[in-house]
């Protein structure tokens, strides 16, 4: 199943980049009887409809070009939602002074979850800004201690 995603990332992710978008994932996945083919894209303003629909016929024709799944499958190119996941240090670094949330594996000060801005990423560490009842502190959290840390909505 990896190089299957290997393969159709390097087909659909400089069609992508092409259009100034990012590939944050490449998902192939079975819902129902369906099997879907899903990019997950965004960019600095947001995913655009009608890019997602040119960026589709373009990965269409691509993958029809070099046909890598032998099995019928529909093709998704969405946005992964306000609340994605960052799943690489380049997501982190694209997400400074952005608000997050991070689950972490061991406590820092007696948490295991921190939710607020996004301060600096140095690729060791993060430094987060967050209120504690109607204190705003900063935290550094190493990379390392990281379980999950996702794009939030702050209320």
């Amino acid at each position: 199943m990896s190089e299957l995603i290997n393969i159709v990332t390097a087909i659909g992710k400089p069609i992508i980049e092409d259009m100034g978008y990012y590939l944050v994932d490449v998902e192939y996945v079975k819902e129902g009887k369906n099997r879907i083919l899903r990019f997950l894209i965004d960019s600095e303003n947001g995913v655009d409809i009608d890019d997602c629909a040119i960026i589709s016929e373009r990965i269409s024709s691509a993958l029809d070009e070099t046909d890598p799944i032998e099995a019928e499958y529909i093709l998704e190119i969405s946005s992964p939602g306000a609340e994605r996941p960052l799943k690489t240090q380049e997501d982190i670094y694209r997400s400074i002074n952005k608000y997050v949330n991070v689950r972490l594996k061991e406590p820092i000060n007696n948490r295991t979850v921190y939710e607020g801005d996004l301060l600096a990423f140095d690729g060791e560490t993060l430094t987060l800004q967050y209120r504690d009842k109607t204190v705003t502190k900063t935290v550094n959290i190493n990379y390392d201690q990281i379980a999950k840390i996702r794009l939030a909505i702050k209320f």
